[in-house]
């Protein structure tokens, strides 16, 4: 992260929400740890913890939204992701979220 980082606009929760369901084969990552995201999710979110990131096994040209619990994580990931070649968004923290929250991981949805 460089010095003024701060200073470049992020898409606010709900507007970045909207960008991943109106963009082709996104996909919304959730950067908590498991414990969290059975906590409370966004529907349509995919848990992958950021220690894990290095498992994502995702086509390259899939645009990526990510998002934590303040930000901070899905920060990280998302500069990770981008050094990696993926177009990632991050979308900060659930904290500001407003919307529906799904408690059912994507295991235990069959």
């Amino acid at each position: 992260m460089g010095l003024f980082d701060f200073l470049i606009r992020r898409p606010g929760m709900e507007e970045g929400l909207a960008q991943w369901r109106e963009t082709p084969n996104a996909v919304l990552l959730d950067v908590r740890t498991p414990e969290e995201y059975r906590s409370g999710h966004v529907p349509g979110a995919r848990n992958l913890p950021l220690d894990r990131l290095g498992e994502l096994d995702l086509p390259k040209d899939r645009p990526v939204f990510a998002y934590c619990l303040s930000g901070a994580r899905s920060a990280q990931a998302c500069g990770w992701l981008k050094r990696q070649g993926y177009e990632a968004t991050n979308l900060g923290g659930i904290g500001s979220y407003r919307g529906p929250l799904e408690t059912k991981c994507e295991e235990e949805a069959s």
